[in-house]
């Protein structure tokens, strides 16, 4: 549960990889929270709300006062913010479509995060996966749905089988399929051509690969199109595909040779709505460990090296 609350206050990078550029609003209640000052972040957000009504902008702030509540174990304050968010975020949703601009999903999504583990901390982990099976299958065609995945898996993934992966669509020689791969433990590396977080991860699970692969560790490393490549130029997906191909060649020595599945449904399967994401499947292929976001050395080896054990 601990390693759930210090995602609460990382900045979710979004599917397509162009996140909304934090206001100053934002930022200010972000450094009172940081600061352990709930109530300063409160009173900047009501402060904004008198002078310029709610505006997507002003949703975002608040779902950080619930992430903050949510980190700091008030599940109560959490809850009730959350549900506010909620609440206003989907009376927006009268006025604007959900993706016209980029803080009114952060927004909402942030409060069904927050509203799916505060029932999750309770002990209510059934409630808590309904609860967000319901979100997803009502926003699964918007930009929150890989989030929403995301917290489903968070709360439920771990102790259960390893989703197949799609392979129709890849780079490199044919890939396994996942179930193929029972009797080995496998690391999946859920990675983005344009981030940088993934690239400090790569240099780690190389290290990992050379000490473990013979005793059977395998690093799968499936990616997605995005619609453009460097500099955020837009590209149609061949044309990704060979720059998905270089970035792998260039900055992941540990992936040469092999096969890079590439189809959009493994990230969506896999709720990954923030990159790196890493999957640890045991040799049963149940999934162990669920991780949003990199991890050290220091973090990941034990994880690895008990189930080779």
């Amino acid at each position: 549960m601990r390693r759930m609350l210090v995602m609460v206050l990382t900045v979710v990078a979004v599917t397509t990889g162009v996140a909304a550029q934090p206001s100053p609003l934002v930022t200010d209640v972000r450094a009172a929270i940081k600061a352990n000052d709930l109530p300063k972040a409160a009173a900047i957000v009501a402060a904004f709300r008198k002078a310029q009504g709610i505006t997507p902008e002003m949703l975002e702030a608040l779902s950080w006062i619930g992430r903050g509540a949510l980190a700091a174990g008030d599940l109560t304050q959490a809850e009730r913010i959350a549900r506010e968010t909620y609440d206003l975020s989907a009376a927006q949703l009268k006025l604007r479509p959900l993706d016209q601009e980029p803080r009114l999903p952060i927004a909402f999504g942030a409060a069904i995060e927050v509203l799916g583990q505060v029932q999750a901390q309770r002990g209510e982990r059934t409630e808590a996966v309904l609860l967000l099976q319901r979100e997803y299958q009502t926003y699964e065609r918007t930009s929150m749905a890989k989030r929403i995945q995301k917290n489903i898996n968070l709360v439920s993934l771990e102790g259960q089988p390893a989703p197949p992966l799609d392979l129709t669509e890849y780079l490199g020689p044919q890939p396994p399929a996942l179930a193929s791969l029972k009797g080995k433990v496998v690391l999946l590396f859920f990675w983005a051509h344009w981030c940088s977080d993934c690239k400090t991860q790569g240099p780690i699970l190389a290290a990992l690969a050379d000490k473990y692969r013979s005793r059977g560790l395998v690093v799968f490393a499936p990616t997605q199109r995005f619609g453009y490549v460097a500099g955020g130029k837009d590209a149609p997906a061949d044309e990704e595909a060979r720059y998905i191909d270089m970035v792998r060649q260039q900055s992941y020595p540990v992936l040469a040779g092999q096969s890079v599945p590439i189809s959009a449904a493994n990230h969506l399967r896999y709720g990954v709505s923030t990159t790196p994401t890493l999957v640890l499947v045991d040799r049963a292929g149940v999934v162990r460990l669920y991780n949003p976001g990199r991890l050290t050395m220091e973090q990941l080896e034990p994880r690895v090296a008990s189930l080779l054990n």
